[in-house]
C-alpha cells in the first residue's frame, strides 16, 4: 500500500532528510488544509503528544473546512496533542503572524510554497512534506517516515 507523506517534497524519500530537528510544523493554509489533510493528522496525532520542543500549527483551508473539522472531533484531537488550530488565514506560510520562523530555525511544512525568507528569518530552513510526514514529525521532534504511525 502507498502510504500519503512517505516522501518529502522534492528532496525524494524521507530517508534523506530524517532525523532533522525541527522548531516548527504547519499544517494547512490557504491552498492546503484540506478535510483530507486534517483527518490524516488527527489520525496520527490521535492519542499522542507533540515534542515539547516543536510548535504544531494547523490552518484549516476555509471556515467550511474548521467548522466540518470541528463537527467530526478532528480539532479537538489536534488540540489535545498539542497543535494550535488557527481561523482559516494567512499565516505561517507567508511569514504573516503566528509561525513566523526566528534565525536558524527548522520547519516542516505541508503548505505548497517554500522561498528563502518565506516564512520568517532568512536564515531559516523549510522542508516541504505530506500532512503525514508533518505529523509524525511533530510527535518525534524530527523529520520522521509517518509510516510507523499509520494502521
Amino acid at each position: 500500500m502507498a502510504v500519503p507523506g512517505s516522501v518529502l517534497g522534492d528532496l525524494g524519500p524521507v530517508g534523506a532528510a530524517a532525523g532533522t530537528r525541527i522548531d516548527q510544523a504547519f499544517i494547512g493554509s490557504c491552498a492546503n488544509g484540506t478535510m483530507d489533510d486534517l483527518e490524516l493528522a488527527a489520525r496520527i496525532l490521535r492519542g499522542k503528544r507533540v515534542a515539547p520542543t516543536v510548535r504544531l500549527i494547523i490552518t484549516p483551508g476555509s471556515q467550511n473546512v474548521f467548522r466540518e473539522a470541528a463537527r467530526a472531533g478532528i480539532v479537538t484531537a489536534l488540540v489535545e496533542a498539542g497543535a494550535v488550530v488557527t481561523p482559516a488565514t494567512c499565516g505561517a506560510c507567508g511569514g504573516g503572524h503566528l509561525g513566523i520562523l526566528g534565525p536558524n530555525e527548522t520547519c516542516i511544512t505541508a503548505s505548497t510554497r517554500n522561498f528563502k525568507g518565506r516564512m520568517g528569518a532568512s536564515s531559516a530552513k523549510i522542508f516541504m512534506a505530506s500532512p503525514a510526514t508533518v505529523a509524525a514529525s511533530a510527535i518525534r521532534g524530527v523529520i520522521t517516515d509517518p509510516r510507523e504511525f499509520l494502521d
